[in-house]
């Protein structure tokens, strides 16, 4: 019997599938004996569009002001303004990825810190020019307390707290100014509750814990912040180093732009960011009223450093390659074909994110992890969504509730078809309160 056309095709995906993550186990695998060896130096992340001269001056700055060990990786998002041509010309005295469609500021990034390799990383917007001693000044103030999550510079124009006045007129006249500015002083440290995306430095431990960027923001604007929430979650603390300063030409990608072009996107991106934050700051605020610790049973639990920290209990998820797991109490548990048997979609998280979650040492039967993601209807058990007339719902789990930060978050870990209980609220008020549950970024990238 012949096979249709339409047979053939689901094989030949079927065979490119199982070649492909084939292909990604093995490169991990050789990528893994590469890090056995690591570059104790710093990997300059800089995602780029269609500003190849603005990107020479950036690496040219850098090559010249730079006294660290570093690397240097460009995202390529599939610009048209010969900027392939100059990476090109470049391989050897960097690395380089071409991606075939502009997957905008958080795709780009996402695929250059995929690349790096460093002990610590810099993401670098494309038009910035670095200076004197940038790089060595921001360095001394992360690694000046372990608590310290990321790292900004002062700027001659950006939003916020890290523009600072500038007595120059012209790039020439930057220079002297920037040669005289650059002298190490930590009095100039200040923490802030928010850093810019043009340039942020970071420990590699830091990307493990809070994962990728999210990928559902188009273009630009609001990624940063959204992931410097996730930092601030964590309890870690975002410092600007004030005797760091690098030119920044400002927003060139998006001032490229046409105007209906850049309301949509910045449309979409802020209602994309309220949708799925609600109030941040409020949020922010309750973990820190809890020491950033779980609060579970009404006694304070260090957080274990994973991803999971933010995540709900008692869902199933799946890499990009299509492997599941359950995952229960901060841990992950393998499983197969549990999205076909109970008709519940998996959340798709990153393999970073997978990776960093510890595999539970027991193995638990199906139907165990069954019970798991189907909790027997009623009462308040481990698992179950509640609400108690606030407008917030939570999750319950071994005596305390954890607030969901929005329906978004909800909705995105397909929980919100499970079932809520309601509560009287007097009663979900004596319940002790968990941290924040956050909702996972959204991937499109396939290798993430």
């Amino acid at each position: 019997m012949k096979r249709s056309g339409n047979g053939r095709g689901q094989e030949a995906a079927m065979r490119y599938r199982a070649g492909f993550e084939r292909g990604y186990e093995q490169g991990l695998a050789r990528g893994s004996e590469t890090f056995g060896q690591p570059f104790h130096g710093t990997s300059i992340v800089i995602p780029s569009y269609n500003q190849a001269d603005y990107l020479a001056r950036c690496i040219e700055s850098i090559e010249h002001h730079t006294a660290e060990p570093y690397e240097i990786i460009v995202v390529d998002n599939g610009s048209t303004d010969g900027t392939e041509d100059y990476l090109e010309k470049r391989t050897g005295q960097l690395r380089y990825r071409r991606l075939e469609t502009n997957r905008g500021f958080a795709g780009g990034v996402n695929q250059g810190l995929m690349m790096a390799k460093g002990d610590t990383i810099v993401i670098l917007n494309n038009d910035t020019l670095v200076t004197n001693g940038w790089l060595t000044h921001m360095l001394r103030c992360l690694h000046s307390d372990s608590r310290i999550g990321a790292v900004g510079p002062v700027t001659n124009y950006i939003s916020g707290e890290q523009q600072i006045e500038v007595p120059y007129e012209t790039v020439e006249q930057m220079w002297n100014y920037a040669d005289a500015y650059s002298r190490p002083d930590p009095s100039k440290w200040k923490q802030t509750d928010r850093l810019v995306g043009f340039c942020l430095l970071f420990r590699r431990e830091l990307l493990e814990r809070v994962g990728y960027f999210d990928e559902g923001f188009r273009i630009g604007n609001y990624e940063d912040d959204d992931w410097i929430i996730r930092i601030r979650l964590c309890g870690l603390k975002l410092v600007i180093a004030g005797d760091a300063f690098i030119h920044h030409f400002g927003s060139v990608s998006m001032k490229s732009l046409r105007n209906e072009e850049f309301q949509t996107v910045e449309g979409h991106n802020g209602q994309y960011y309220a949708g799925k934050w609600g109030n941040p700051y409020a949020w922010v605020d309750q973990a820190r009223q809890l020491g950033f610790r779980g609060g579970t049973g009404g006694a304070d639990v260090a957080l274990s450093g994973t991803p999971a920290d933010l995540f709900p209990t008692q869902v199933l998820v799946q890499d990009q390659g299509g492997r599941q797991y359950v995952l229960h109490e901060g841990r992950k548990y393998p499983c197969s074909g549990l999205d076909e048997k109970i008709g519940i979609q998996p959340v798709v998280l990153s393999r970073l994110d997978l990776r960093s979650i510890p595999t539970a040492e027991a193995v638990r039967s199906e139907q165990d992890i069954l019970s798991l993601l189907l909790p027997a209807p009623g009462g308040l058990i481990d698992g179950q969504i509640v609400s108690g007339g606030d407008g917030i719902a939570y999750q319950y789990c071994k005596g305390a509730v954890r607030p969901f930060v929005s329906d978004y978050a909800l909705k995105r870990w397909s929980l919100k078809e499970r079932g809520i209980v309601h509560i009287p609220p007097e009663q979900l008020r004596s319940i002790p309160r968990g941290l924040p549950l956050i909702a996972p970024p959204v991937l499109e990238n396939p290798v993430l």
